[in-house]
């Protein structure tokens, strides 16, 4: 099985950006911690990070025929971009939508995801910790057994 973890915007600044909201772990440890469990599970990973939308639309473009799930957090543009909903009706590969913080408490313009209407599933609220378990749900959704 092969994944895609796609972020957007900012959170490549984890650990420095509002660690009360986000925590004070880095972009690097949250990169480790999704290698690790991916390893322990027998799933190739790709990790990519991007502040620009396009790079974004790109690469899951580029994910078509090749990846069998990807794990997003969209940040930003979760609750502003059509073109990434378009992108990811258009491939058509399992999506679970993952946020780091509890979007449903924040700010009534983070209520709108246009995003989840073409994922299987959101994870929000979990911290570091809800990219491991959005792993984890496109595994089972996939067919694949949990190994770790």
């Amino acid at each position: 099985m092969k994944i895609l973890v796609l972020n957007g915007p900012n959170i490549n600044m984890l650990g420095i950006r509002e660690p009360g909201l986000y925590g004070a772990e880095s972009y690097e440890t949250l990169c480790g911690m999704i290698r690790s469990h991916c390893a322990a599970r027998g799933i190739e990973v790709e990790l990519f990070q991007s502040n620009h939308e396009g790079a974004l639309v790109d690469r899951i473009q580029e994910a078509y025929g090749n990846t069998d799930g990807i794990v997003f957090n969209p940040a930003a543009y979760t609750h502003t971009s059509i073109a990434l909903l378009d992108v990811l009706k258009a491939v058509r590969i399992p999506t679970v939508e993952v946020h780091i913080s509890d979007v449903s408490k924040r700010e009534d313009f983070r209520q709108v995801s246009f995003v989840r209407q073409a994922c299987i599933a959101t994870v929000a609220g979990h911290g570091l910790q809800g990219y491991l378990e959005a792993v984890d749900l496109l595994a089972a959704h996939c067919g694949r057994q949990d190994n770790g």
